[in-house]
């Protein structure tokens, strides 16, 4: 318990002593002073009680990405986890789609997992016994539709569940977006959730605005605007041949999970922790003819590969961007590039949700990119609906028949 000196002052003919502590204080009556006293100490009083707060560890965690059996994901993530705690952490940050890794594939379908499922009560079981505030985010069934969710859970058990609102461009094949925003309020703080490209709208962050302590962002972003096109004569088309445009957009996108990010949670007043992924993103194109059409717009000579359209795979790394940031967006700790690993630090957090500072800042990303994204979703959103209810309907018919 934090002690203050005492504040005094007059009202009615009585002089009134306020002594520590603020939250508990205590009158204690004599007679006296101006009514300007009241006002001075009241006014020292608020200020005193809006400077109070608190100190909280906070681990993030950076894992390959690279997909793999979600038992053996989750081994790896718990030793990631105990060494948090041995450090002191009291909340943990695992990447975007810890459990089973990134990939645009088919299989997506069938790993996305209910509330029930072998994640969830993992987590809920790591967090009861590591007793650590846990996060992570994973392909979430409910019903007949899939979500990108983070999922918080404390060590007693209580969840608070986040939709990504923002798929990125090719991940919509695989999952519906989120309409809300998620406030926890826990017993470290009241904090805010955004899963990787939900970073770059703005409108989403002033959603958070005035109301929480403590920003956390699970991403798990492929360098996509580095990528190399591989076609199956062997030929690649890589970023640096693909336009003056796609030349422009790589220099701000390579500010999206570093600078920018820091910079709407410093508007918001709040700490931030940012895990990531690393290793070698490597993938099919989902409805590849029609999204390498889009691309030719903005880079005709592929036009040539048609074709091959079909066939194309991508490649990239990801952007190793795991750290834990203070409310005034300069780093406390990270992960280094292109390793696994963890960074645990303390973060000061209000005692209540600060208001924003100044201005908030625009974003740096080129409109046409927002442009482009919108395009693919609404593209690919016909091909999530038709394929997630094949592969329900499989299922289905599978459990019907004791398969």
């Amino acid at each position: 318990m934090c002690s203050v000196p005492s504040l005094h002052f007059a009202a009615c003919g009585f002089k009134f002593f306020l002594l520590p502590n603020i939250v508990h204080a205590r009158l204690v009556v004599e007679p006296v002073e101006t009514h300007t006293q009241v006002t001075e100490a009241v006014s020292r009083l608020h200020k005193m009680r809006n400077n109070v707060s608190k100190s909280v560890k906070i681990a993030v965690v950076q894992m390959n990405a690279s997909p793999s059996p979600v038992k053996e994901r989750l081994t790896r993530a718990e030793n990631f986890i105990a060494q948090c705690v041995q450090n002191g952490a009291q909340l943990v940050v695992l990447p975007e789609v810890f459990n089973t890794g990134y990939e645009y594939s088919d299989k997506n379908y069938l790993q996305a997992e209910t509330l029930d499922g072998v994640t969830v009560n993992w987590m809920k079981k790591t967090a009861s016994h590591y007793h650590v505030h846990l996060a992570g985010s994973f392909l979430r069934r409910e019903q007949d539709n899939i979500f990108n969710t983070m999922l918080l859970v404390s060590p007693n058990g209580q969840q608070w569940r986040y939709d990504k609102n923002y798929p990125w461009i090719w991940e919509r094949a695989y999952f519906q977006k989120g309409t809300n925003t998620t406030i926890a309020d826990t017993e470290l703080g009241k904090i805010g959730f955004l899963i990787c490209w939900d970073v770059a709208h703005p409108k989403l962050w002033q959603k958070y605005s005035g109301k929480v302590e403590l920003m956390i962002v699970s991403s798990c972003p492929p360098k996509a605007l580095d990528l190399a096109l591989v076609f199956p004569s062997g030929e690649r088309v890589i970023n640096k041949n693909t336009g003056s445009h796609v030349q422009h957009v790589k220099r701000t996108s390579e500010k999206t999970f570093g600078e920018y990010l820091r910079r709407q949670a410093s508007y918001l007043g709040v700490p931030v922790a940012h895990a990531t992924s690393t290793g070698t993103f490597t993938s099919l194109i989902p409805k590849p003819r029609s999204s390498l059409a889009i691309l030719s717009l903005l880079y005709p000579p592929l036009w040539k590969y048609k074709s091959q359209f079909d066939h194309v795979r991508m490649e990239a790394d990801y952007y190793n961007e795991t750290y834990i940031a203070e409310n005034s967006g300069a780093v406390l700790q990270c992960v280094q590039p292109n390793t696994e690993g963890f960074a645990v630090s303390d973060v000061t957090l209000s005692d209540s949700p600060p208001k924003p500072k100044g201005k908030q800042p625009p974003y740096g990303i080129p409109n046409f990119i927002y442009q482009f994204d919108t395009m693919a979703n609404i593209i690919l959103a016909s091909e999530y609906k038709k394929k997630k209810q094949r592969y329900f309907s499989e299922q289905a018919s599978l459990l019907r028949n004791g398969g």
